[in-house]
């Protein structure tokens, strides 16, 4: 049994290895250069090492290899996951100056005067976007480079705030749902026993921003008895810490729902932790969408005499969203030696119809060129391509079926008619008949059997 523990154990190794993550995170800090003008210096994050020191970075300012305490673990957390073969996520860093909060609703967070002490020093903001996951990190850093064989400057994530859904696609008319978690330690020993036990109130804010305009969704300062302004769109957030541990650090959850998204509720949605002089903030980019349906006239058949041309298609789109960046192809399949290629003939599409649920919907034409014999049983298809629909698009189509070929032609069904007039005639002229042949006999006063 022991061989079999060890590869187990050497097995769970590897799962750990693999789901911890990336170990640096490569970053860009961006300052105000004046003017407008911005520069960018290479830096990199240290989640995590292993035994010995911190691996060497003679490219990196010493103050821009951050070796990174994480005591909440969001960070590490927000990285188990990370696809190996994903690219790598954006990163940039930033100077950070603890201040309160402007808005009224928030005022209790900071009853202070001013700035405690416990907030002094140097703060950056690390941001990081992928279309995994988007974060934001407040980092307190220690002054001086620490002279190890490698020189870093160590730094403490103090508030972390987290989206797993950084792009949503929420169907039009459903209810889309907006994860938001945060994490917070206090960043002293001092500021922590100096509050009293338990997190601290906290506030949550989130916007909405579309087409330049933007304004406040909903607000909450759970614990604070503020008055909050009124939510907006039907919008509910379920705001509050996770747990209650004395000294922290705490993990929360902002998460927001929005029922039944209509399509002036896509957008960018700005969502903020506020803490007394912290603010971090994730922006998700929302999309709302719906598929066309597709369907083609007439159906199931067409029909066509030889070197006409078919009746008009008619390819109906329907009831989708948004309304940009749709595309119909015409195609004729299986037709001469089973070919495959584009329908000819004169197309057009029609002007959009728009729904009440803000979904649209338009019909694309085709007039299609006189057929041959060889035509018959070839397929007219319509294929639709939209943003919403798989790579291939979605299709509908009908059969070509040319006059003489199967079933009867124009020249039989003349005929058919034709007969089945004559025939129709002769049947009421031999009723006619026998109504007469009934009336002499019976002026006569012969019975019927007599004409035997």
């Amino acid at each position: 049994m022991k061989p079999l523990s060890l590869l187990l154990a050497v097995a769970l190794a590897l799962v750990t290895a693999v789901s911890a993550g990336p170990a640096v995170i490569e970053c860009w800090m961006v300052e105000d250069a004046g003017g407008g003008r911005l520069t960018k210096k290479p830096a990199a994050l240290l989640l995590r090492q292993g035994p010995g020191t911190p691996p060497p970075r003679p490219d990196l300012e010493p103050e821009l290899y951050l070796k990174v305490h994480d005591p909440a673990g969001a960070l590490q957390a927000a990285f188990r996951r990370y696809p190996s073969d994903a690219a790598a996520p954006h990163c940039e860093l930033s100077h950070y100056v603890p201040f309160p909060a402007s808005a009224n609703w928030a005022r209790g967070l900071t009853p202070e005067q001013s700035c405690p002490r416990s907030l002094d020093g140097t703060w950056l903001m690390v941001s990081i976007s992928s279309p995994i996951f988007r974060l934001s990190s407040l980092l307190r850093v220690q002054s001086e480079p620490q002279p190890e064989p490698a020189l870093i400057t160590l730094a403490t994530a103090v508030l972390t705030v987290l989206t797993h859904s950084p792009i949503p696609r929420i169907q039009l008319g459903q209810d889309a749902l907006l994860d938001l978690n945060f994490a917070y330690m206090p960043p002293t020993s001092e500021a922590a026993t100096s509050l009293a036990p338990g997190p601290p109130p906290f506030g949550l804010e989130w916007r909405h921003q579309h087409l330049g305009k933007g304004h406040l969704l909903l607000a909450a300062t759970p614990g604070l008895c503020e008055q909050m302004p009124t939510p907006r769109e039907g919008a509910v957030a379920f705001a509050a810490w996770d747990d209650d541990e004395p000294w922290g650090p705490w993990t929360g959850n902002g998460t927001l729902w929005l029922p039944a998204v209509r399509p002036f509720q896509e957008g960018a949605y700005l969502a903020t932790i506020h803490l007394p002089y912290l603010q971090g903030q994730v922006t998700l980019e929302l999309a709302v969408q719906k598929p066309p349906k597709v369907s083609l006239t007439p159906a199931p058949l067409v029909w066509a005499a030889p070197g006409e041309a078919p009746p008009e298609l008619v390819c109906h789109v329907s009831h989708y969203y948004p309304s940009e960046g749709l595309e119909v192809e015409w195609e004729l399949r299986g037709g001469p030696e089973g070919s495959f290629q584009k329908a000819e003939g004169q197309r057009w599409l029609s002007a959009l119809r728009h729904h009440s649920d803000g979904s649209v919907s338009l019909s694309a034409h085709l007039q299609p060129i006189p057929v041959m014999a060889k035509h018959h049983g070839a397929r007219y298809a319509c294929r639709v391509y939209h943003q919403t629909l798989p790579a291939l698009g979605r299709s509908a189509e009908v059969t070509l079926e040319v006059a003489g070929l199967s079933g009867p032609s124009l020249e039989d069904g003349v005929g058919l008619f034709l007969s089945a007039f004559l025939l129709l005639g002769l049947i009421k002229a031999l009723g006619w008949a026998e109504s007469t042949v009934r009336a002499l006999i019976t002026i006569l006063g012969k019975p019927p059997s007599s004409l035997a």
